[in-house]
């Protein structure tokens, strides 16, 4: 997910901040993000910084630290959490949710597992890829006989990019 956002991000022709850690600091720099805080050195939300969006794919800062890094207006997408563990992101989401009424600042859960079909989005998304504009980045290719190994690289939590199994 964050490998696609940073590529649409730039797309659309926004000023890109990407975090993450220090093995994925060239790969996140050249998919398009024109900073990029490795969160080992430092914390995204201390460094001063604001930002008008903030796409938060990796769920392990919590939601009042978020809010502090967002411009007035800003929004703040809840789109996943640390694998394999449930309450820190339950928890994560229903405090961004209870406290996003009371702030100019808004919180959106992204539900990527419920996204309706837009022809118009989907035409525009393929324009990007046949620009060459969105790559999708493989990480690794399991056959189809090693899906639990598949599920346990992802579940590690460590994967840069997609994990394909074939068939």
């Amino acid at each position: 997910m964050g490998t696609f956002a940073v590529q649409l991000a730039r797309a659309f022709g926004a000023e890109v901040t990407g975090v993450c850690g220090p093995r994925n600091v060239d790969l996140v720099r050249s998919l398009g993000a024109g900073e990029v805080v490795d969160y080992g050195r430092a914390d995204f939300t201390r460094t001063g910084r604001r930002y008008d969006l903030l796409v938060d794919v990796a769920g392990t800062r919590p939601p009042a630290a978020c809010r502090r890094v967002l411009r007035p207006r800003g929004t703040h997408v809840l789109v996943g959490g640390p694998a394999g563990r449930w309450l820190q992101p339950v928890g994560h989401t229903i405090a961004a949710l209870a406290t996003s009424p009371f702030t100019s600042r808004r919180v959106v859960l992204a539900d990527v597992t419920r996204c309706r079909e837009k022809r118009a989005k989907l035409v525009r998304l393929a324009a990007l890829i046949e620009q060459g504009d969105l790559t999708p980045v493989v990480d690794r290719v399991y056959p189809f006989d090693e899906l639990p190994a598949a599920v346990r690289y992802v579940e590690e939590g460590h994967a840069r990019g997609k994990v394909v199994v074939s068939l």
